[in-house]
């Protein structure tokens, strides 16, 4: 026998009157679909970071990958000692929109023109390089001249590269 009055629960408000257990569960399933449908409609920004060349350490450039992960990035990190070539090739395997690179070993003004380089004969000119680590002041002109398009130093807030992401990188629809 149904009645007219309604069930309360913590996360919703079911009307009991003339509802059967079969509508419930598909209504339930209605809203489970929406809500999943909602979520995927939400397209992330998809970051690739990496540490070229010889230098062995990562802690800040994980830091930097579970802040974009927090704020709701998706990050693929490649791990140590990767090369420009696969780098690139990363890049555009995993269809990403933005590449991070994380140098403390000098050797940045050779690997950020050579990283750019196969990003365009690869055809990703719309995707977006930025950097950081140990990087003199004086060589961030000549980078950015190059086609990088943010350093970040050390002291640098994981916020203010999130923004600068946000604000440089839309994402795909």
């Amino acid at each position: 026998m149904a009645t007219s009055c309604f069930s309360f629960s913590t996360n919703c408000l079911l009307p009991t009157a003339n509802l059967t257990i079969g509508r419930a569960v598909t209504l339930y399933f209605q809203l489970l679909t929406f809500n999943f449908l909602l979520i995927m409609s939400e397209a992330k920004i998809r970051v690739l970071l990496a540490k070229p060349g010889l230098d062995g350490h990562d802690r800040g450039v994980k830091v930097i990958a579970r802040a974009l992960r927090d704020s709701g990035m998706e990050v693929i990190y490649t791990g140590l000692r990767q090369t420009p070539e696969q780098i690139a090739t990363a890049a555009l395997q995993e269809d990403v929109q933005i590449v991070g690179l994380s140098i403390l070993s000098g050797a940045h003004m050779t690997i950020f023109p050579r990283v750019l380089e196969l990003m365009r004969e690869k055809g990703m000119d719309d995707v977006v390089l930025f950097g950081g680590g140990i990087i003199p002041e004086d060589d961030i002109p000549k980078l950015k001249l190059h086609g990088v398009g943010e350093i970040f130093l050390p002291g640098t807030s994981t916020d203010e590269i999130i923004k600068y992401i946000r604000e440089n990188v839309k994402p795909r629809d």
